[in-house]
């Protein structure tokens, strides 16, 4: 089967994984925008979950070939081995987002408790059997591998493959008790594996920052993927295999990372789809018991853009009701820097003495989660490759040693917002709040 993406082209479906594309719990993705209620800024933008899921197996079909292809040597056993590691990795890549919840990340928020969700113990980890948690979108993707009527569409891959989805689950969350699976003659590539579907330079962002920049018809998010996914090199280091890229595509990576940072402050932190995500927020607080998202996995199915916009329609509640008409509070005040964060606060101040309704919106990203003082320490991180001139010997080093934009842009970029409705103010108010602003800048 092949499926004609307006990003990378025909990209080819095994028959064996028809089942899990065609499975309900796959297909709901097509009711999940991708950018949830970003459409209601970017027109175009209603390219949904389910088209982006499919292209990133796409591009880490595409890595896995680059990365292993002088490799893989001619005997039977260990080309069985290496298709098994593909084919596990592929859907990992394809399943990434499919327990991914109605129009943005701030539905979560509505999710019960992981203990309710019943996740089998192999499936998860020791410290989420220890101690309860609110559930993640995370969590809804291990239980629909692990425990669910989807589990059977999982068959074709296993009889062929000998895909084991417990180790699916494993490379997505990033961390595995079986390294046996994914060690082939004494290499264990399960690092690598996890980087391509999370890290800096992984097969989710490749996809979303090309795909997202198309549909909402700006130019911020393209890259060169074919120089990237040509300079992928596998770096053994303990016998342990991990990402790197060469040398010369360092400043091509450079190019990625800034394309990211762009998108996020000229799409993904939009005043207004971050308003209306903090509209959404409040009604969930405000309207308890209006939509809720159960634990029972068959049940959640059903849970998509068009299951909650339809209770959001029928609402009566006044975030409900903005939502859904696209009305926000105007924009009185916004920040970025740390002087402007203050006068914001004294702003807010003002209106919290005066009880007036309003609505904080605060968007900050990192440049890099993997490379910041406060980075899990359980990160894998990528690799640069240098050749030695005479012999050809290949040199590691670490990618912020290659270059200065983890250093850049360390800290986050914070953009604070405040909004309410202008006829809400007394004119001294009003006045109070002018002096502020102009002082601010």
């Amino acid at each position: 089967m092949e499926v004609r993406d307006p990003v990378h082209g025909s990209i080819h479906i095994l028959d064996q994984e028809i089942p899990i594309l065609r499975h309900d719990f796959f297909q709901r993705l097509r009711n999940i925008k991708q950018l949830g209620l970003s459409e209601y800024v970017f027109p175009g933008a209603t390219h949904t979950r389910f088209i982006h899921s499919i292209g990133v197996m796409s591009v880490g079909a595409r890595a896995f070939d680059k990365l292993f292809s002088d490799v893989i040597k001619h005997s039977p056993n260990e080309i069985r081995e290496f298709d098994r590691l593909k084919e596990t990795f592929k859907l990992a890549g394809l399943l990434h987002d499919v327990g991914h919840a109605p129009l943005s990340h701030s539905t979560e928020s509505v999710m019960p408790m992981l203990s309710d969700l019943k996740i089998p113990i192999a499936f998860l980890h020791d410290k989420d059997i220890k101690r309860d948690r609110q559930a993640t979108h995370e969590d809804y993707t291990i239980k629909g591998i692990a425990d669910s009527s989807f589990a059977r569409a999982f068959i074709q891959v296993e009889e062929k493959y000998g895909v084991d989805r417990r180790c699916i689950a494993d490379l997505i969350v990033g961390k595995t008790n079986n390294q046996a699976y994914f060690t082939i003659e004494g290499i264990n590539y399960f690092p690598i594996l996890h980087q391509l579907i999370s890290s800096e330079l992984d097969c989710d962002r490749m996809d979303y920052l090309l795909r997202d920049s198309y549909f909402c018809g700006v130019s911020y998010g393209n890259f060169d993927l074919d120089w990237l996914l040509d300079n992928l090199e596998i770096c053994i280091v303990d016998k342990h295999a991990h990402l790197g890229i060469s040398e010369r595509a360092v400043v091509t990576f450079d190019d990625f990372l800034l394309s990211r940072y762009h998108m996020f402050i000229m799409v993904y932190f939009h005043y207004r789809s971050v308003c209306l995500e903090q509209l959404l927020i409040k009604y969930f607080s405000q309207a308890k018991g209006e939509y809720t998202i159960p634990a029972d996995i068959e049940a959640y199915v059903e849970h998509d853009d068009h299951h909650l916009m339809k209770i959001l329609r029928n609402s009566k509640n006044k975030y409900a009701v903005s939502i859904v008409k696209n009305q926000i509070p105007d924009k009185i005040f916004e920040s970025f820097n740390d002087h402007q964060l203050g006068e914001l606060e004294k702003i807010q101040q003002l209106l919290e003495s005066s009880n007036v309704d309003f609505i904080r919106c605060s968007s900050s990203g990192r440049l890099s989660k993997y490379y910041a003082d406060d980075a899990p320490t359980n990160k894998f991180k990528m690799k640069v490759v240098r050749r030695e001139t005479f012999r050809g010997d290949k040199i590691y080093s670490n990618i912020d040693q290659a270059t200065d934009l983890f250093n850049k842009f360390s800290k986050s970029h914070a953009v604070n917002r405040l909004h309410c409705d202008l006829s809400d103010l007394h004119p001294d108010l009003k006045q109070k709040i002018h002096k502020i602003c102009v002082s601010s800048l």
